[in-house]
């Protein structure tokens, strides 16, 4: 591991003072940062590491004004265990729940999982055994000729075919957050990008506070589900947020996300707009999930996470009932 300053913030204030300085990075939880940091990733690394988990007004979870509030230190298994979140956020709270281990939810914060690197095994590889272009400028995807059993099926942005592998990250866009930061307000939707190693829009010396969600009106229902090979542990091949507000039997609002399957949460407005107005059954949960996959264009080895999209969209929809 390559040498670092350390700076443990107290405030907000502080902690923006010190991103201010070339190449620095921010650490919670750090469930995610110090494996990248022990595995020499990148050539990039950090040379300072700024410590906020001294800073108070960042771990609050409450209901205020209109929408529920959640600082950028709460950890994965508070929100996993809210009962407030369980009833009426229920997308994010089983996305929680279902993000790493009970011991990495017991450190991991939610400012962590939405602002963590992406796991691909060529950007990830040890001593930065393959310079990919997302460290690189001048880089290779090795993906696109390489193993791409988990890569996108929606193609690439930056000619990157890394995931985002968040499994918060689409229950917040279906749920319509926002995301708060130091400098600004952004909506969950807008706030995911390809940005170099980073994939986020935040800049360097800008910091994730607080994470905003409207609080659902009545007939609203949402649900999260995650495809992956072992339940315990692994990162998503597909996950998929659902909100869903019906009159009656009918569906006036869906939102849905699909994640793992795109550079960033995949917004799947076909699927939304194949359920609008109709009832929730086997067959419109169905057509949803086909039409929420009707843009993908796999790469050799992935045409098989298609097929599991389809189904976890129909699966999602079908629990809102």
């Amino acid at each position: 591991m390559r040498d670092f300053k350390y700076v443990r913030a107290t405030t907000v204030d502080e902690a923006v003072s010190a991103l201010s300085i070339d190449n620095s990075a921010v650490v919670a939880g750090g469930t995610a940062l110090l494996n990248y940091l022990k595995a020499m990733v990148s050539p990039n690394a950090p040379d300072v590491l700024v410590d906020i988990k001294s800073i108070p007004d960042l771990r609050v979870l409450k209901e205020e004004g209109g929408m529920l509030k959640i600082g950028a230190l709460v950890k994965l298994a508070d929100i996993a265990e809210s009962p407030l979140v369980q009833d009426r956020y229920t997308a994010l709270a089983e996305a929680a729940r279902r993000a790493g281990t009970p011991q990495l939810r017991n450190m991991g914060t939610i400012g962590g999982n939405i602002c963590q690197f992406v796991r691909c095994w060529y950007y990830r590889a040890e001593h930065n055994a393959f310079p990919c272009l997302r460290k690189n400028p001048i880089g290779a995807c090795y993906a696109l000729n390489g193993d791409n059993r988990y890569h996108s099926i929606f193609g690439a942005v930056n000619g990157c075919m890394a995931v985002n592998p968040s499994n918060t990250a689409p229950a917040l866009v279906a749920l319509n957050a926002k995301i708060k930061t130091s400098k600004r307000t952004v909506n969950a939707e807008d706030f995911f990008t390809v940005n170099g190693e980073k994939t986020t829009v935040i800049y360097d010396d800008e910091l994730v506070t607080e994470i905003q969600i409207p609080t659902p009106t009545n007939g609203t229902k949402s649900a999260f589900l995650k495809f992956a090979l072992r339940k315990a542990f692994d990162f998503p091949i597909v996950n998929c947020a659902v909100v869903i507000r019906c009159e009656g039997d009918t569906v006036m609002i869906a939102r849905i996300c699909l994640n793992a399957v795109y550079n960033v949460p995949y917004r799947a407005t076909a699927a939304e707009e194949a359920l609008i107005g109709k009832s929730i059954d086997e067959s419109s949960a169905e057509s949803a999930g086909i039409a929420a996959a009707s843009r993908a264009n796999a790469l050799t080895h992935n045409k098989y996470m298609i097929k599991i999209a389809k189904t976890v969209v129909k699966r999602a929809i079908l629990a809102c009932r």
